[in-house]
């Protein structure tokens, strides 16, 4: 089984104020990602940034054969949302849309104004699998690092001012770590030893950073560590970052201002890490030098408006 994710990066059909200006750049767009998909060869995707759900519905037509689709019914402002794509049947289980109970409202500006759930739906979705009860499916995508200020102003008055937002950004984040950590609970339901979970999505930061580790669960046992092969107690509730296993040179889904970075993660229980094979980016097998054909991004999101494919790779497992 192949398994992955992908950012599809503002997927809506022409014509609106996110998608692209035309059908000609909307069907040069399909083109690009259905060739990725199509080559990739999923067997379940997790996807983000779906503007439209007509406009995945054309993607997948695009791509040929049969899939089965699931959508958060909760999208952010912009309409862009998270789902599923798979060749086997879905069950939605959670389309999880606020704070964990004992977590209080976060602040996101100036005035003072706070939220109390997540900027997007989490996902959560049961299919075929391994073993007897399937495989378990949680998608995210979190807050961004990009700062938006009053007045859908890109960029600053001051530095005081891009401060205050980066920390506004980073509590948002934080807050909706924590409640994908509590979704990642409810499909461990007790012990990662015996059921097979994995948490995918664009986490909007690296292996390292704060909000991701908290996502993990406990600490300790990472892969290419003297703990991973000795079991712990931490074992039944941990999620294991495939990051390591990804080629050294391919270890990066996308790259701001020049910098190649990992935003993207694929998050395993302690039965499926243990069934892993192979982990990656971009298309099995592809680009000989080891480089992904990644745009650089920079501040402005508008900036790539109406350009094919994706600004993310896909990050992608294969389980035995």
């Amino acid at each position: 089984m192949l398994l992955g994710t992908w950012n599809l990066e503002n997927l809506y059909r022409p014509g609106g104020e996110f998608g692209p200006p035309d059908e000609a750049a909307y069907e040069a767009k399909l083109a690009a990602l259905a060739a990725v998909v199509t080559d990739l060869a999923p067997d379940v995707l997790g996807v983000q940034e779906v503007g439209e759900p007509e406009a995945l519905d054309d993607l997948l037509r695009t791509v040929g054969g049969d899939w089965h689709v699931a959508l958060s019914a909760h999208p952010d402002s912009r309409g862009i949302r998270v789902g599923v794509i798979s060749r086997t049947p879905l069950e939605v289980v959670a389309d999880t849309h606020a704070f964990p109970p004992a977590l209080r409202p976060v602040q996101v500006d100036d005035a003072g104004t706070t939220t109390a759930q997540p900027g997007r739906g989490f996902l959560a979705v049961r299919t075929e699998g391994r073993q007897r009860e399937g495989l378990w499916l949680g998608v995210a995508h979190l807050k961004s690092k990009l700062l938006t200020y009053p007045g859908e102003r890109f960029f600053p008055h001051d530095e005081g001012e891009r401060a205050r937002y980066s920390a506004y950004a980073l509590y948002r984040r934080a807050a909706e770590a924590a409640s994908l950590r509590a979704l990642a609970d409810e499909l461990l339901a007790g012990d990662g030893r015996e059921r097979d979970v994995a948490v995918v999505g664009d986490l909007n930061d690296e292996v390292q950073a704060a909000t991701t580790q908290i996502v993990l669960g406990p600490p300790g046992s990472e892969i290419g560590t003297h703990g991973y092969d000795h079991p712990d107690k931490g074992d039944a509730a941990r999620l294991w970052d495939v990051a390591p296993l990804i080629p050294a040179d391919r270890r990066y889904s996308r790259v701001n201002s020049g910098r190649r970075e990992l935003i993207d993660h694929v998050l395993v229980s302690h039965r499926l890490v243990r069934a892993v094979t192979a982990a990656g980016t971009g298309l099995p097998g592809d680009g000989g030098d080891g480089a992904l054909r990644l745009p650089s991004v920079g501040a402005d999101p508008g900036a790539r408006r109406g350009e094919p494919g994706s600004d993310h790779a896909p990050v992608w497992i294969r389980v035995e």
